[in-house]
């Protein structure tokens, strides 16, 4: 989860059905530890109340220029003294306004007067967000400077399906967290290997391991979120797609393997977080195997080792491996480094509940190519992600 501890966000409701979505983004927000002033539009008053968001956010709620107390320069005070002005959910009418420099209520002149980047949600029934006006109105917004979240797709108010629904909460909240991270790694390309791999025994049977992708996907998030170009190669997985993210689907090692080559010689860090299967099955039967009683034998042989042959013609790019162990967990980690031309290595024990596979924290140990050895105690896999990166820098600007 990313943190937005401290930073200072006035988040600006106006009136759609949507409205009622922005309470569950106020609470997104408090819980990775931003401070959010929340102001509306009297419209949005009629979706929902303004007691709602001062209870959710534990800040006044301005919802009138001239008839609440001491609103009279917060249009000025807001706009300039908070780190990002969040418009959620944006109508075609304010979007109309504000594309034109229209300062008819606090919000409008709040945005008019503000210093602070401005990141704006549209939503609306599918006809008013493809009308050309609103469009235009899109594209004026993003050449002045506007950061414009595309609306999702989906059952909007109206019944009809299509491109205007507000988006999740998560993929907002991801956006925010870029803009306001320090974009330390701009230029930089990175691709990330995440997920298992499967092997398929017949049409129905596969073998495979327990990875579910969440240290390979908080690595590609992370990257993107400070600035980096990010592909994301990724093995059948449960996640969400992050944001911003070129994402490549593969399932069998051989199809990651593929999708890697293919994709890795432009880039500037490759980070093989994947779990890629060691072994698969010598013969896949074209129909499903029946059941027996006796015992059977699956013949196995072993998959390409991906990181090993990057490592033989790796040029300029940092290779970052990773280590699932159980035994001799840094032993074996300096022996992978040696033998596949390794920059940096990521160990962790997959052995323990609490961390590794299927959870939500790690705790691992970063080993470079000379021996150094640096341990990141456990914390969530967001946060080990980018301690990774902040490593992975230091390599690269030694």
């Amino acid at each position: 989860m990313i943190s937005l501890t401290g930073k200072k966000i006035v988040l600006g409701i106006t009136g759609s059905i949507a409205a009622y979505k922005s309470a569950e983004l106020v609470r997104q927000l408090k819980k990775v530890g931003a401070v959010v002033r929340v102001v509306m539009t009297a419209n949005a008053t009629r979706f929902v109340t303004p007691l709602t968001f001062e209870t959710l956010s534990g800040n006044r709620v301005i919802w009138d220029m001239f008839s609440q107390y001491g609103t009279s320069i917060d249009h000025i005070s807001l706009g300039q003294d908070s780190d990002l002005i969040l418009i959620a959910p944006a109508t075609a009418n304010f979007l109309a306004k504000i594309a034109h420099g229209l300062g008819d209520d606090f919000i409008s002149t709040l945005i008019l007067a503000a210093t602070a980047k401005i990141l704006i949600c549209p939503a609306m029934d599918k006809e008013m967000f493809s009308n050309s006006i609103v469009q235009a109105n899109i594209r004026s917004l993003k050449e002045r400077g506007f950061i414009v979240i595309e609306p999702a797709r989906g059952l909007l108010a109206s019944g009809s399906v299509g491109l205007g629904r507000f988006p999740d909460p998560i993929i907002i909240l991801e956006e925010v967290g870029r803009l306001l991270t320090d974009h330390d790694l701009e230029g930089l390309r990175v691709l990330v290997t995440a997920g298992p791999t499967i092997e398929y025994i017949d049409p129905v049977r596969i073998v495979t391991n327990r990875s579910t992708g969440k240290m390979g996907y908080a690595m590609a998030r992370a990257a993107w979120r400070r600035g980096a170009e990010v592909t994301l190669v990724t093995g059948p997985t449960h996640l969400d797609p992050p944001q911003g993210i070129q994402m490549i689907k593969v399932k069998t090692a051989e199809e990651m393997r593929e999708a890697v080559l293919h994709n890795y010689k432009d880039k500037d860090v490759v980070i093989k977080a994947a779990a890629v299967g060691d072994y698969r099955p010598v013969r896949k039967s074209r129909e499903k195997e029946k059941k027996k009683k006796d015992p059977i034998v699956l013949e196995m042989m072993a998959t390409p080792d991906i990181l090993a042959e990057l490592g033989t013609d790796k040029g300029h790019i940092s290779l970052v491996g990773f280590a699932a162990e159980t035994t001799h967990h840094i032993a074996n980690a300096k022996d992978k480094i040696r033998e596949k031309n390794l920059d940096l290595i990521v160990v962790n024990d997959v052995s323990r509940e609490d961390r590794g596979f299927a959870a939500d924290s790690n705790e691992v140990t970063m080993i470079d190519r000379k021996g150094n050895e640096e341990t990141v105690p456990l914390m969530p896999k967001e946060e080990v992600a980018d301690r990774i990166l902040d490593k992975i820098k230091g390599l690269r600007t030694a």
